[in-house]
């Protein structure tokens, strides 16, 4: 199968997988699909307007096999913009690994009731290939299909456990169509508090 073949399917089943997940689609008793009610997710986010602290665990050779993580500690600072239409998330944090410097661009499409999440580092300078999706039930899923290591892998960022000084980010790979997942980054946010 040709690398564009590949990636196409990929597509197809990264696609599949999002319109059937229980975030986008809801069940007939009758076992049919169909997207669910649009709702306006735009305020989805405003559970994380402020500064946090935040601990960071990343994987540091993912889809190798490899069990070596590194650990950091700092801040994020959420800003609204656009009247909620978006937000810009700051990340700053230290370890033994290094210093990371993130910034995440998040951006609401109230037609397709949608937010992309487009993350650059500082070390990068450019916006990588967003992650799409919303939230349901109070978890966020958010899901996108890229290049890694020279092959086609399918990326999914998960918010979850989220409470008002608190809330957890996981982000999985899946070279297989996503069969399995291999977590790579987990990071606990709490609040911080002005004395």
């Amino acid at each position: 199968m040709t690398m564009r073949a590949t990636i196409g399917l990929l597509g197809v089943l990264a696609m599949a997988w999002f319109v059937t997940s229980p975030a986008t689609a809801h069940a007939y008793a009758d076992g049919t699909l169909t997207p669910s009610s649009h709702r306006d997710g735009q305020q989805d986010f405003d559970f994380e307007i402020g500064s946090w602290k935040t601990q960071v665990k990343r994987l540091v050779h993912p889809l190798s096999g490899s069990h070596a993580w590194a650990t950091y500690e700092g801040t994020s600072v959420v800003r609204k913009i656009w009247d909620g239409r978006a937000n810009l998330v700051e990340l700053e944090a230290d370890g033994p690994s290094g210093h990371l410097e993130l910034l995440s661009l998040r951006l609401y499409n109230p037609d397709a009731h949608q937010w992309s999440l487009n993350v650059a580092s500082s070390k990068g300078g450019a916006l990588g290939v967003p992650t799409v999706g919303g939230f349901s039930n109070g978890r966020g899923e958010f899901v996108d299909q890229e290049i890694f290591n020279g092959r086609a892998i399918l990326v999914r960022f998960v918010i979850s456990d989220i409470k008002p000084d608190s809330c957890h980010f996981e982000q999985a790979f899946s070279a297989d169509g996503g069969k399995t997942w291999e977590v790579n980054w987990i990071a606990t946010d709490t609040r911080m508090t002005s004395s």
